[in-house]
């Protein structure tokens, strides 16, 4: 009779393990998700101060460019 509980055991011990296995990896890809999203956030808001600072560079250059072209002084 012991040797059929230790054989219904070891299936049941083998899917507890199974489980558990499954709950780690689960919150391995929740936490590599959650950092992912992050830095596609700070990536994304990155990216757009740059593309700002870059139009307004831009927008600089061709009133320079202008000017320069109408011969008028910087000064």
């Amino acid at each position: 009779m012991a040797s059929h509980q230790q054989a219904h055991q070891r299936p049941l011990q083998q899917d507890w393990a199974n489980r558990e296995y499954v709950e780690v990896i689960t919150g391995s890809i929740k936490k590599i998700t959650d950092f992912l999203n992050s830095f596609d956030m700070s990536c994304r808001s990155r990216l757009a101060v740059l593309n700002q600072k870059l139009t307004e560079l831009e927008r600089r250059v061709e009133y320079i460019e202008a000017r320069i072209t109408k011969g008028e002084t910087l000064s």
